[in-house]
């Protein structure tokens, strides 16, 4: 994604144990391609770790929970375990209506400062003027007193349309979560939960509808949809959020 734009989209969720997910994938690898940014990595995955915002409400968990179909929550989104490398993106996850959305804008490390020292956070709109992800952030922040909450980390194997319209897998395994207790200085700290062991997440990510060869897939293997969130999920098994039928 490039900075400053929307994605917006369809999104399904599924869970699937392990043996089911590996069926799935080698159906799905003879109609879809890895994606570029895990065909080198070991295994065709790639490590996503994402800190989530939250007021001492808990306002976007709730929202989330009880089904809200407008909503919206903060994250930073890394693909590195150690924040020294590799490229940091503040988004903007939501939902409107019937259709998910995504903004981001990348960010440099030292901006990190200014979000952990919240009183100079005003600094970020002054660097990133003409960003809507920066200015929302910024407001919210202030208005809410967002604080970081929680870290959900994964390993994702994307796969992409070979041809036709916007069409997008990702098997999402081995996710764990921790508690960040409002500190951005918890970031790096390995007490890690382990959440929904032995499961993959199966995101199904399209525009417009899904092909007539994955509609097979899911009547064949019987799937059915769910509301997962792993905002929610690392919410949970952190013992922030209250307990839920997931």
């Amino acid at each position: 994604m490039e900075d400053n734009t929307t994605l917006q989209r369809y999104e399904f969720k599924y869970f699937l144990k392990k043996k089911l997910s590996d069926e799935i994938v080698s159906q799905v690898k003879k109609f879809m391609d890895i994606d570029i940014h895990a065909d080198s990595m070991p295994g065709k995955k790639y490590f996503v770790r994402s800190v989530y915002f939250e007021d001492d409400f808990n306002s976007n968990f709730d929202e989330k929970v009880d089904g809200h179909r407008i909503r919206k929550k903060f994250r930073f989104r890394h693909y590195e375990k150690n924040l020294d490398s590799g490229s940091i993106y503040l988004e903007t996850k939501g939902r409107n209506l019937e259709r998910t959305y995504k903004r981001r804008m990348k960010i440099e490390k030292k901006d990190i400062e200014l979000i952990r020292d919240q009183k100079n956070l005003y600094k970020l709109v002054e660097k990133y003027p003409n960003s809507k992800t920066v200015n929302e952030f910024v407001f919210e922040s202030y208005k809410k007193n967002l604080k970081p909450k929680v870290i959900v980390d994964y390993e994702r194997q994307p796969y992409v349309n070979k041809h036709g319209l916007y069409f997008r897998l990702t098997f999402d395994q081995n996710i764990s979560c921790i508690n960040l207790n409002d500190q951005l200085d918890n970031f790096s700290k390995n007490n890690t939960i382990s959440c929904k062991a032995g499961f993959t997440i199966l995101e199904v990510k399209f525009d417009r509808s899904i092909p007539l060869w994955f509609h097979r897939i899911i009547q064949s293997y019987n799937l059915r949809r769910q509301s997962i969130s792993k905002f929610v999920l690392g919410m949970c098994y952190s013992r922030l959020g209250r307990e839920t039928s997931d």
